[in-house]
């Protein structure tokens, strides 16, 4: 046996030993950006378990090697992990590019202070998931007021429209997963098209410096991202369920995200609402209900070097309009606006009868990315929108069934966006756009068309750049172009027509005259440039001071140009002007912010000028079959805009913690001497907070809500011969309702049953004292006061 054993460890040393295990293998770290070495990288040979290190210039070698296969797993600090395998037959070098970009692979994370913003030195403000998850069963506009500066101009309070800096609608730009949302955002009444249930982050970019989504973003720009892709086998999700006493609704939201290690990745999200009527605190707000729909998908393939991803969303909304903001004659609209109540109150009910609107957005996107080493990154991507709004009038004859207004908007946008990112200290990047729009209102509904037809064409291109002068000091600058054409076909009366003078302006557009109406093809093109340039300084770790400057152009808007009707579900006759041109802006900012383990303080201050600034603005009564409604036209000026936003943080204990957010704009017409009209008034929100992590993460907070009453505004009021009275009645459509203060709690508690799944269970209460107030930018202040008290449970469950 023992000769037998010494015979085997002969054998086996001798195959040892024939085996050639000579061979030596070298490699060179190399950044894929912009090709530089790679020092300090841990190497790990996977079948000998042992580790070599990348040197200075990013070079390795390991000796002593067999034939066959190695492998090899490469970590840096910064980069995605690499596994590489060589087929070993001989001395072999190979050169290695890691993906080595901090920026790039540290995406928006929802749930750490980390979190990616989309501009370096304009005013910027995110809201994380947590934040988002508050709103669930209220829309992204209230979210949205959570920034210092962002207000929202209201129909109602389901109908909710977001303002930054005193701008809203046409002028805020606003983009749902890289997508720009096409919604017919015209009206005061059209609220985004978008769940906020769907959103993992939400940045708010004030002023249009984020040039790369539009030159037109005079307001700003709202990017609304999903939850980011995790490359790691998991599965997550979350459920919210919420009930509230106002309205006696309820909203339940759920979302499912399934990731794998290869980069494949899938997410579902489907969310429903239903309210009843609304109450304010004496009343109920008959026929202000809502049912809300919508669901999402996303999937593709997520690696560093090359991706691609789908992306689908559908959101119904059906909303109810106060009906009385619908009157039959003059002296009705008279004692609705001057009486302390609404003129129709009824039982609560869950029915949604006319006035109502009903809208369906459908929005499909399709993204391909590739990056090339040394180079940057290629964006390609196409979407396609559908957008279907219906409105309801309470109409005679049994046909209030029957929309009043029916509009489908499609939108095809096809782009690419090249990022070069090679060079460390300078970032360019460029790119092309073209979009198809074709706007169809179907004339089956028996009313005059307030939109007519139309095809948009438009085409952008744009080039930003970065340079970072030293650890300090960054810098950019960019320009974009863009041109649009808008091909339209209209009716007209022939008494409008002339009234407004078109009959000695636009002669050559009429093609067909029946004589007591119009049919004709306005055709308009515009060429607009943009431009913004910025600085950015950073004092130290916990200081820094932003400043920005942003031309933007902005051409007029369908509603702005062709208006010319019945705007139903905003309770009002519309007139836009075939005169009007584009409206130029130039905004200047400045940001300080500072932020220690204590204290943070945010100040912004902007100015910003706007020539031939577009506005809707009240100028009389008109009364119709359907009854009488104000008249507002579409003017433009020139304007100045200015203000401040502040926000201050102060962390009194590791549990107790003070918070103020206040913003203060001021808009004057500088051709008619006068204040503009619907501008917030200053406001300033205060609350302390309580936070015990031992308690089940318990947290506590009381809030203090103080607008003040709007002084600056123009004076609008006009006449109207009242039969009842026998009389001219002067109808007050300007003055602003008075100041108020509101008092708002919300406490909320975690409840865990696993390592991965917690139910956390929230209770808020809005207006706690029940107060009457009525706000100056809801359109509908002149017919009832604003909700009363209203009290929410919320369980969200995180798995």
């Amino acid at each position: 046996m023992k000769i037998f054993l010494c015979c085997l460890a002969l054998f086996i040393y001798g195959y040892c030993q024939a085996q050639d295990c000579n061979y030596t293998f070298t490699g060179r770290l190399i950044d894929f950006h912009d090709g530089s070495e790679i020092a300090a990288a841990a190497i790990k040979i996977i079948e000998s378990n042992s580790y070599v290190t990348s040197d200075i210039d990013g070079n390795f070698k390991i000796p002593n090697l067999c034939e066959g296969q190695l492998k090899l797993r490469i970590s840096h600090i910064a980069c995605e992990d690499k596994v590489v395998s060589y087929d070993i037959n001989s001395n072999r070098s190979e050169t290695i590019y890691m993906e080595h970009h901090t920026e790039e692979l540290n995406e928006v994370s929802v749930t750490t202070v980390v979190s990616t913003m989309e501009t370096k030195t304009a005013q910027e403000t995110l809201l994380k998931s947590e934040t988002l998850e508050d709103y669930s069963a209220l829309s992204l506009g209230d979210a949205l007021r959570e920034v210092p500066g962002v207000s929202s101009i209201n129909t109602g309070n389901t109908i909710v429209k977001p303002m930054i800096n005193g701008m809203y609608g046409s002028r805020l730009l606003i983009m749902n997963n890289g997508v720009r949302l096409q919604d017919q955002e015209w009206g005061v009444e059209h609220a985004p098209n978008i769940d906020i249930n769907a959103a993992g982050q939400v940045s708010v970019i004030k002023g249009s410096a984020a040039l790369a989504y539009g030159g037109d973003a005079i307001g700003g720009v709202i990017s609304v991202n999903p939850v980011r892709v995790i490359l790691k086998d998991s599965m997550y999700g979350k459920t919210i369920l919420s009930g509230q006493t106002n309205g006696r609704g309820f909203s339940t939201s759920t979302m499912l995200n399934k990731t794998w290690t290869e980069g494949w990745f899938a997410s579902g999200q489907a969310s429903f609402k239903k309210y009843g009527d609304f109450e304010a605190p004496d009343y109920v707000l008959t026929n202000t209900g809502q049912e809300a729909t919508g669901f999402s998908f996303r999937g593709g393939k997520k690696r560093f070097e090359s991706g691609f991803e789908v992306y689908y969303s559908y959101l119904n909304n059906e909303i109810g309009i106060l009906r009385s903001a619908h009157v039959g004659n003059a002296s009705d609209l008279v004692n609705s606006i001057n009486s302390g109540e609404p003129f129709f109150i009824e039982n609560f009910s869950y029915d949604i009868n006319s006035p109502k609107q009903d809208v369906t957005h459908h929005l499909f996107k399709a993204l391909y990315y590739k990056r090339f080493k040394s180079f940057g990154k290629l964006n390609l991507q196409y979407d396609y929108q559908i957008n279907r709004r219906l409105e309801f009038d309470v109409r005679r004859g049994g046909r209030s069934d029957r929309a009043a207004l029916d509009l489908e908007l499609q939108t095809h946008t096809l782009q690419a966006n090249v990022k070069l990112d090679a060079n460390s200290k300078f970032r360019h990047r460029f790119g092309v756009l073209g979009r198809y729009q074709n706007n169809f209102p179907n004339p089956k509904t028996g009313v005059r068309r307030l939109i007519p037809d139309y095809d948009r064409y438009e085409i952008g291109t744009f080039f930003t750049s970065e340079y970072r002068i030293n650890e300090d000091v960054l810098i950019d600058a960019g320009i974009r172009y863009d041109f649009v054409n808008i091909d339209a076909q209209k009716f007209y009366r022939t008494n409008r027509w002339e009234e407004r003078g078109y009959d000695q302006d636009f002669s050559s557009i009429v093609i067909e005259d029946s004589g007591t109406q119009l049919l004709t093809n306005p055709i308009f093109n515009f060429h607009s440039f943009s431009a913004s340039a910025g600085l950015r300084y950073e004092f130290n770790d916990n200081s820094y001071l932003l400043g920005n400057y942003s031309l933007s152009t902005r051409a007029p808007n369908p509603a702005e140009l062709f208006s010319d009707g019945l705007h139903h579900s905003a309770a009002r006759y519309e007139l836009g002007d075939l005169r009007l041109e584009q409206e130029v802006s130039n905004r200047v900012s400045a940001t300080f912010s500072f932020n220690n383990d204590y204290f943070s303080l945010n100040t912004e201050v902007f100015y910003n000028y706007i020539d031939d600034f577009m506005y809707l603005e009240p100028a009389g009564v008109e009364e119709g079959i359907r009854g009488a409604f104000p008249v507002w036209e579409y003017k433009k000026i020139d304007a100045n805009f200015y203000g401040f936003d502040l926000s201050a943080n102060y962390r009194i204990s590791d549990k107790w913690a003070l918070q103020n957010n206040s913003s203060l704009i001021k808009a004057w017409d500088l051709t008619t001497d006068r204040a503009v009209i619907d501008i917030p008034a200053f406001n300033t929100v205060n609350q302390i907070s309580y936070r015990n992590k031992v308690w089940n993460n318990f947290s506590a907070s009381l809030r203090s809500e103080w607008v003040f009453e709007q002084n600056e505004f123009p004076n609008n009021n006009f006449e109207t011969f009242v039969a009842t009275q026998d009389k001219m009645v002067v109808v007050d459509i300007s003055s602003p309702p008075p100041a108020y203060h509101l008092m708002h709690f919300r406490s909320d508690m975690d409840f865990r049953f696993t390592e991965k799944t917690n139910l956390n269970i929230a209770l808020s209460i809005n207006n706690i004292f029940d107060t009457n107030y009525r706000n100056y930018l809801n359109q509908l202040r002149y017919f009832a006061d604003d909700l009363g008290r209203n009290v929410m449970l919320q369980l969200q469950l995180n798995y």
